[in-house]
């Protein structure tokens, strides 16, 4: 029997995840390539002078309490780029992961990340730093400051009325005693009214199925919220008529998947892009081996919709191998599309990325000068 002395040690460990940790912007040797184990889960993002920025989490032997992030960046529109200049390792058992970049219409960069008290501990928190000036050498970055319990994998969404939506998820399928409350877990919207400088909670939805969530949030030409959100059978959608406080319309996106990660996001056309993986038959229940559950992380491909999401192109077809997921993307000024994603995480350990065009997309096949595929821009020994 556990002991209340030692319930309350293991209480105050956890909350080991509640403090902040200083980004580490000078880090050495022990986070560069030559020493990860692996490394995947990327997130990319391009400032106005230029500059990519690429974000992953490392650490260990694979998803654990030695996980920490990293930033990179390159200076030539991504065909080189740097060893880490930023990471944030939390001590102990606490882990840092889920990272995720975004450059706000000023040109400031938000950091985020989810911190956690061993592999999830059902409460973790998502934190963000800001580089106010990402273009410049050094970069300069705010203390980390935690917006609320929940993980936030993919970019917030500015929307009409100049908000910031931001897809903060505490995921369902992990109970805990710090979370005892199991209404509270929801794929929840929070808002930003001031540009980052406050965060409130605005409001959250269920679903069947959801699956470490990995929301995001698009806004309709007529102000309508769709949430996606990942779960095991694919990818759910609910609608909010009320600016994100009340959720309904439940049910499954009109495009499947398999469990995993997908990207979807506004273009400056106003067209929507999406990158998921692709079955001809919309089927990812083939089984593989002894494994029933298995849904096939292959075939990542780009879809156009022309008319705010009504109708989809056919794919374009990104890379058909096995185990390469989690996609995302930033379009350039002169509306090139680069897409980041990682291969075979523990194997191959690659980082690749495609440049493309909507013209690409919707004609299937490469056609725009200086589009590629399955470029690798980081590869572990």
């Amino acid at each position: 029997m556990i002991s209340l002395e030692a319930n309350e040690k293991t209480l105050r460990e956890k909350d080991m995840a509640l403090q902040p940790v200083p980004l580490n912007t000078t880090p050495d040797e022990t986070y560069f390539r030559k020493s990860r184990l692996w490394q995947g889960i990327p997130g990319i993002e391009r400032t106005y002078g230029g500059r990519f920025w690429r974000c992953f989490f490392s650490g260990g032997n694979d998803e654990g309490p030695d996980n920490y992030v990293a930033v990179e960046i390159s200076d030539d529109a991504c065909d080189t780029w740097s060893e880490p200049i930023v990471v944030i390792d939390p001590p102990g058992n606490v882990r840092a992961f889920d990272p995720c970049l975004w450059r706000t219409p000023s040109n400031e960069l938000f950091l985020f990340w989810a911190q956690s008290y061993g592999g999830f501990d059902g409460r973790a928190g998502c934190w963000y730093s800001v580089c106010r000036d990402p273009d410049e050498v050094p970069n300069v970055w705010t203390e980390p400051r935690r917006i609320a319990d929940g993980v936030m994998l993919n970019k917030p969404t500015v929307l009409m009325n100049g908000e910031w939506a931001l897809p903060i998820t505490l995921w369902g399928h992990v109970k805990s005693s710090l979370n005892p409350n199991v209404p509270n877990c929801l794929a929840k919207m929070y808002v930003s009214s001031d540009q980052g400088k406050t965060f409130e909670y605005r409001g959250g939805v269920d679903m069947p199925n959801r699956w470490f969530d990995e929301s995001m949030i698009l806004e309709k030409n007529d102000g309508t919220l769709q949430m996606l959100t990942r779960r095991k059978d694919g990818i759910g959608e609910a609608f909010s008529h009320d600016g994100g406080r009340m959720w309904g319309d439940i049910g499954k996106f009109c495009l499947g998947g398999p469990n995993s990660r997908f990207h979807i996001r506004k273009l400056h056309s106003g067209h929507i892009l999406l990158i998921n993986h692709w079955s001809p038959d919309n089927r990812f229940d083939t089984p593989r081996g002894d494994d029933p559950d298995y849904m096939a992380r292959n075939n990542l491909a780009a879809f156009l919709s022309v008319d705010d999401g009504k109708t989809w192109s056919a794919p374009l077809l990104l890379d058909e191998r096995e185990l390469v997921s989690y996609p995302d993307a930033v379009q350039t000024p002169d509306d090139q599309i680069y897409i980041i994603y990682d291969r075979e995480r523990n194997v191959e350990k690659e980082l690749l990325l495609a440049r493309i065009t909507e013209e690409d997309i919707l004609r299937g096949k490469l056609v725009s000068d200086g589009s590629f595929l399955r470029k690798i821009i980081s590869k572990l020994n």
